[in-house]
């Protein structure tokens, strides 16, 4: 179980990390976090011409379900795994 400090703390790491983890990766731990704090996406989907805010609408959907406790383990899990590389 994962708690809200370590959250926090992978939160705040990940502003700390040397090198780019790349898109794919950002988008991950966009949804995942998003899933964590605020659940499920809501809204419509952006359009085709607004490329940023759809991958990022489409990377939370797909993290959708998801409850907020696996979703804290997922970035926990995922940042760990970035700053020990």
């Amino acid at each position: 179980m994962t708690t809200e400090d370590e959250f926090r703390a992978a939160v705040a790491s990940v502003s700390g990390l040397t090198q780019d983890p790349g898109n794919d990766t950002k988008l991950r731990l966009y949804a995942l976090y998003k899933q964590a704090t605020e659940g499920d996406v809501t809204g419509d989907r952006p359009g085709f011409i607004d490329f940023v805010g759809r991958a990022k609408y489409d990377a939370w959907a797909g993290v959708r379900g998801m409850d907020a406790e696996a979703a804290r383990a997922g970035y926990v899990d995922l940042v760990a795994g970035l700053t020990r590389a």
